[in-house]
């Protein structure tokens, strides 16, 4: 990334639309790119999995050879895609699209990957099997939310953000802390974006909650018919997959695992799966509410306006 800096920020623009799962922002996004000179570039850490298709809503294979799209099935579920990947890829996608004298569209809902590209990363320490083995041993002793409360002392910040029982990111933050002697929140407040002195411009869709929480239920059930379960049997079948790898933690995808590891009935997994879902929306929702740089839109009216906007700011650009 530093490199990449050294070489200067790109002279066009870079557009970002991110909102919460079940917005619509892949609609909007094609809509734009079918009319412009656009292409796509994907900001959601489940979409990098090649075989996560029905639960992750991915656009179709045909659509995306009719469409550019980035960052979509560059991965084997059995990786672990971090979000210092995803911005070192980003910003080599973003020069292309540059260099062909088209416009970056960042389309997700991936708020960790989104806030490291715009805000920047801090160059962490890399991780030591033996520290991160005894972090295991004492999760499984004592739970993670135990540890949470740890990292609550060493690092009030980080803390605040990291849900008690969101284990990856419960260890990293402590095994970063204790490596460096710092606050993973200070050496992450200490950094620049790839993206610096670069026109970003930025909207979130905003839906009304209760219309959202309506729409993800029937979409769930909808990808439930369309084969969802199907889907995961097939990546349990695999047999080189476990509940820690990071793609068979997506939403939907875990409860759905948990069911066929025997854990609960089928109509336990997609109400969890539902609920999980939900959960997610509201956590984008809240992040969004944080990011002043983001202007809100309104799903359900500001399409129009929108495409509009950037029709007129691509021809300023003489594109």
């Amino acid at each position: 990334m530093g490199s990449a800096r050294s070489e200067g920020p790109p002279s066009l623009p870079v557009y970002v639309l991110t909102g919460p799962t079940g917005a619509g922002k892949t609609d909007w996004a094609v809509q734009l790119a079918e009319r412009a000179p656009v292409e796509i570039v994907s900001v959601d850490s489940a979409l990098v999995y090649r075989g996560l298709d029905i639960g992750t809503a991915k656009p179709s294979r045909a659509l995306r050879e009719r469409i550019p799209h980035h960052l979509i099935d560059i991965c084997d579920p059995t990786e672990t895609y971090s979000a210092g990947r995803f911005v070192a890829d980003a910003f080599a996608i973003i020069r292309a699209i540059h260099s062909r004298r088209r416009v970056p569209l960042l389309v997700g809902g991936t708020m960790l990957y989104l806030r490291a590209l715009l805000h920047g990363i801090a160059p962490l320490p890399t991780a030591i099997p033996e520290l991160r083995a005894q972090l295991d041993a004492r999760a499984a002793k004592e739970g993670w939310p135990a540890l949470h409360a740890e990292l609550g002392r060493l690092d009030p910040e980080a803390a605040a953000r990291i849900r008690p029982k969101d284990a990856q990111r419960i260890q990293r933050a402590l095994e970063v802390c204790l490596m460096t002697g710092q606050p993973i929140s200070k050496l992450q407040r200490n950094t620049a974006s790839p993206l610096e002195g670069c026109a970003v411009r930025y909207w979130a869709l905003v839906p009304e909650r209760s219309e959202l929480h309506d729409h993800l239920a029937r979409r769930f059930i909808v990808m439930m018919a369309a084969g969802f379960l199907e889907e995961v049997k097939a990546l349990h079948g695999r047999g080189d997959l476990t509940a820690r790898h990071p793609s068979m933690r997506a939403v939907g995808y875990r409860q759905l695992w948990a069911h066929l590891e025997g854990a609960y009935g089928l109509t336990e997994a997609v109400r969890r799966g539902i609920a999980a879902t939900r959960q997610l929306a509201k956590r984008q929702l809240t992040w969004l509410r944080s990011e002043r740089q983001a202007q809100p839109l309104d799903p359900a009216t500001a399409e129009v306006s929108w495409n509009r906007d950037i029709t007129l700011d691509l021809a300023k650009l003489g594109l």
